[in-house]
């Protein structure tokens, strides 16, 4: 049998349920949905969860899906989906709560006495990481941006957390760097591998959606809860992340993709004011990669425009 809060699976079944966390203004009970399946034999317990940003929809999508396609009688182990972590976020398609406006992946461990969301993240700690081995963290650009493939490896937790980050399948490595508060840390913290994938934005994709779903299944191979062999690449490139905020604010336009390669100083996105003046370019700050090029077109000053990617060298398996 397996647990998790209220919820017990018996071996070879699937079951679905919900963690409470609070109740809205009319009634109806608030919480973390969960998707079970226990396989029939014996195994680790992995948790894929989607949905820390409401309006980031692939990874929602690819936890049903990839959830329905396990077949517990063969499956060893355990896998603990969360289609969707912050139900508040999704309902408001937004990046945060509706009930607080918190950004729940930069709170955590949260606090079982604060707001919604910091009680959704305090519960998510108390509740779940106990009851798992191991955390992927489905992830896009969500609806104001585009990220390029790739898998965030804390920095610090590389011995703990390199192998289910190469499982992840992607070229670029993003060594996740002093920010904290989200999913994956109190996992971390508590000796539990855990990574983030981030795939698009922008808008939702099939293409996407599948993307996602390889990564769950090379993980599942990489922990050998299902049969086949685990799918590595050669080389990895591992890169850091440096944010570039807009001074002014105005138009948007991107001069370059997610992924793509740049020299210092290429041009990759202007700022304009309504009667086509340039108010500012955005250039490359050194030579690297794209990681991130905001979608929405609206600036203003201070806001998020692009990630650029350092390469900081490869990891060969």
């Amino acid at each position: 049998m397996y647990s998790i809060d209220s919820l017990t699976v018996a071996p070879g079944e699937r079951a679905q349920g919900l963690i409470p966390v609070g109740t809205s203004s009319y009634g109806v009970e608030l919480g973390i949905p969960l998707i079970v399946v226990n396989g029939a034999q014996d195994g680790p317990v992995l948790c894929v969860d989607a949905g820390v940003h409401g309006d980031e929809y692939d990874g929602q999508e690819a936890v049903r899906r990839v959830l329905a396609e396990i077949d517990p009688a063969t499956l060893r182990g355990t896998v603990v989906g969360i289609p969707c972590l912050n139900t508040p976020a999704f309902e408001a398609a937004a990046r945060t709560s509706g009930l607080d406006h918190l950004n729940l992946n930069r709170i955590f461990p949260g606090d079982a006495e604060g707001s919604y969301s910091q009680r959704l993240a305090a519960t998510f700690v108390e509740k779940v990481v106990p009851a798992v081995d191991a955390v992927v963290d489905l992830h896009t650009g969500g609806a104001y941006g585009e990220i390029a493939p790739l898998v965030i490896l804390q920095g610090g937790y590389e011995e703990l957390a390199t192998d289910l980050a190469l499982a992840a399948g992607h070229e670029l490595v993003w060594k996740g760097g002093k920010w904290g508060g989200t999913v994956r840390h109190p996992a971390l913290a508590a000796g539990k591998p855990a990574i983030t994938i981030e795939v698009g934005g922008g808008t939702y994709r099939e293409a996407n959606v599948e993307t996602h779903m390889n990564s769950i299944r090379n993980v599942l191979r990489q922990f050998r809860m299902i049969d086949g062999e685990v799918q590595l690449r050669d080389t990895y490139t591992t890169v850091s992340g440096t944010f570039a905020r807009s001074a002014a604010g105005g138009f948007f336009v991107g001069h370059a993709e997610p992924g793509e390669t740049c020299k210092e100083g290429d041009l990759i996105a202007t700022i304009s004011d309504h009667y086509g003046n340039t108010l500012e370019e955005v250039r490359a700050p050194q030579e690297g990669i794209v990681l991130w090029v905001r979608r929405i077109r609206t600036v203003r000053p201070g806001d998020e425009v692009v990630i650029f990617g350092e390469v900081q060298g490869e990891i060969r398996p």
